[in-house]
């Protein structure tokens, strides 16, 4: 007798099985983790932004399995969607660290304090 879990086994394409979803969590949380500590633990504003889009693919890693997995293309678009906001933020991020280096002559984050003045 077929269960609902070999259903919806056989519902998922050959070449997507051939890697379970777990494996795809796993790294997808492994990135996220490496993400946050680098944002955490660097001073170097460069530094933290690279870790910030490494969160940003490991989310779009996770959305885009799971997208794949249950054969839904919504993941997918809200993939899409995530790129062309981490593009922006890359853009107005690298102006504002440009900025900062041409006011302070250094991109450490642990300086920043002095634009309070």
């Amino acid at each position: 007798m077929e269960t609902k879990t070999d259903r919806f086994m056989q519902s998922i394409p050959e070449i997507i099985r051939t890697i379970p979803l777990t494996h795809y969590i796993l790294l997808s949380s492994a990135l996220f983790a490496i993400g946050v500590l680098g944002v955490l633990t660097r001073r170097n504003a460069l530094i933290v932004f690279m870790a910030i889009e490494l969160m940003l693919n490991a989310v779009n890693l996770l959305l885009a399995a799971f997208s794949s997995y249950f054969s839904d293309p919504a993941g997918q678009i809200f993939v899409f969607f995530i790129m062309a906001v981490a593009a922006a933020e890359v853009a107005v991020g690298l102006a504002i660290i440009v900025m900062i280096y041409r006011n302070i002559q250094t991109i450490d984050i642990g300086l920043l304090n002095k634009l309070r003045n």
